[in-house]
């Protein structure tokens, strides 16, 4: 393997498919990245089995003999960064061991036979879809930090991808709050699939640019291809749960309020209260609205929400105010509208403008807690 390429080229690749590896994977070649040099391309693959990235380059490169190896991923994108060069020039020694050059540096890495790299599944088959990267991108920054740590409810550790009736709907619930993004496409596909939430926090970390991704799900990965970039993953075995019966259809009180009023008087409330305890209550009436916290060891917080307007009885309100914030960031709108049901009902945060006709709806459901004051 003998070859010429720009640093920055080659480092933004690297960066890429260097999101896949894992450092502590078992089988030590996906510890590393492989580099295939065909006669006009490099292919470069990360993987940690679950995950897999793959960057083909075709411009700025110099083939002058075609190759493969694998090299450790940490140290391999160390270098390319590190380098003062404007192109990089790496060639084979001997079997496995690289040698890395720039204008005033040189490397020696030690490698692994490309032989040992797993073969991986790119291939384009399946169900098709088409869908805008910054479209996708904003429906997994509205769905994905709503799935659950706990390893022991898969399913809930992803998210859910549902596609019927020219409609894909992302849903992700921890079983104490949800969140759900609809949206409108001209796609007829028809799936049901859960995603793991480190691949799609990967791939929104990958998408940069305004594009058109094509999606292809099997029985048993998705792909997803951005121009000449593959991001392809395993799929979460069994079914989602069916949470339509947990969203109320009618509703006694609301809340419309500025977000960043809300946002702001919700991080003053929780200063006193402890990371995994922080229990907040929303006090409301036609006069005013306040927010509390209270912790028996520290002192409490009190704060009024100015211009916001409530409709309904009085309503008292107790939860994780983590669960509210993390939803009105996602959302990024300047003024949301909360809807309850009543005082130990499920409710409901979305966006002041939307509009209920699932052409792009967002919305975001949290469990109360009970408090005794």
């Amino acid at each position: 393997m003998d070859f010429i390429i720009n640093r920055k080229i080659l480092l933004d690749a690297l960066s890429k498919v260097s999101r896949a590896v894992s450092p502590k994977n078992p089988i030590a070649a996906l510890i590393g990245i492989q580099f295939d040099l065909k006669s006009d391309r490099l292919i470069l693959t990360g993987s940690d089995s679950n995950m897999s990235i793959q960057v083909t380059i075709k411009d700025n490169l110099k083939v002058n003999q075609k190759g493969a190896v694998v090299l450790n991923s940490r140290y391999i994108l160390e270098i390319v960064r590190k380098m003062d060069s404007e192109d990089i020039h790496m060639t084979i020694l001997d079997g496995t061991f690289t040698r890395i050059e720039g204008y005033n540096s040189k490397f020696q890495l030690n490698g692994m036979s490309s032989f040992d790299y797993p073969r991986i599944d790119f291939s384009q088959e399946g169900v098709h879809f088409t869908i805008h990267s910054f479209l996708l991108k904003e429906a997994i920054e509205q769905t994905v930090f709503a799935t659950s740590d706990k390893e022991t409810s898969q399913a809930y550790t992803g998210v859910n991808f549902k596609a019927q009736n020219n409609i894909l709907d992302l849903t992700a619930t921890d079983t104490y709050r949800l969140a759900k993004k609809t949206i409108k496409t001209d796609s007829e596909a028809i799936f049901d699939i859960i995603i793991p939430k480190k691949s799609l926090n990967e791939l929104s970390r990958i998408i940069e640019k305004d594009e058109v991704i094509d999606v292809y799900v099997s029985d048993r990965k998705a792909l997803f291809i951005l121009d000449d970039t593959y991001v392809r993953s395993r799929l979460i075995e069994g079914t989602y749960p069916d949470i339509s019966r947990l969203i109320p259809q009618t509703f006694n009180h609301t809340l419309s309020v500025d977000s960043s009023k809300l946002l702001k008087a919700v991080l003053r409330a929780t200063l006193l209260l402890d990371e995994k305890d922080d229990y907040i209550t929303l006090t409301m009436d036609n006069k005013q609205v306040k927010v509390s916290s209270f912790s028996q060891s520290v002192g409490s917080v009190e704060e009024n929400i100015y211009d916001a307007l409530f409709n309904g009885d009085p309503l008292k309100i107790s939860f994780k105010a983590r669960y509210l914030s993390d939803a009105i960031r996602s959302l990024n709108t300047d003024k949301v509208i909360l809807l309850f049901v009543g005082t130990m009902r499920q409710f409901i945060i979305k966006s002041y403008d939307q509009k209920d006709n699932i052409v792009d709806y967002s919305m975001h459901l949290i469990l109360p807690v009970r408090t005794y004051d």
